[in-house]
């Protein structure tokens, strides 16, 4: 099972009001859709080092993690086949993000209760990202 991590980076970690969007540039058969920053842990790698390196690399950003956005299966978040990803919520420490790798554009969406977030939901993501992105809307700002 390959295990991908990724960033929910918002501008707070106390009170959140804005989420991080990426959009891929690579392969062609997800150019153009709106993810999660992060990527593929390596082996004998903790999951939280890979996605610090992660954004180092595709952003050029230090963070720092806040808690994991909770998967409905203990492995993470279902990808495509086998792989599973898992998805904290992260804070910028230093730097400005820029899309380094991967990504031919950054997007600081809206966050807020009652619609406001649904810019976000508009985005077209990776089908694998959208109930990780409805997810994080629920817990960031329930109803």
């Amino acid at each position: 099972m390959a295990l991908i991590v990724g960033a929910a980076l918002v501008d707070s970690l106390i009170h959140p009001t804005r989420l991080l969007a990426a959009r891929r540039s690579a392969p062609e058969s997800l150019a153009g859709l709106w993810e999660f920053p992060g990527g593929k842990v390596e082996p004998a790698e903790a999951p939280e080092a890979a996605l610090l390196r992660e954004l180092r690399e595709e952003l050029g950003v230090e963070a720092v993690l806040g808690p994991e956005l909770l998967a409905p299966e203990a492995v993470g978040w279902p990808l495509a086949g086998e792989a599973r990803m898992r998805v904290w919520f992260a804070q910028i420490l230093k730097g400005a993000p820029e899309p380094l790798q991967d990504h031919d554009e950054l997007r600081w969406m809206r966050l807020g209760s009652a619609g406001a977030s649904e810019g976000v939901l508009e985005l077209p993501w990776i089908p694998a990202d959208l109930p990780i992105v409805t997810e994080l809307l629920r817990v960031s700002h329930p109803r």
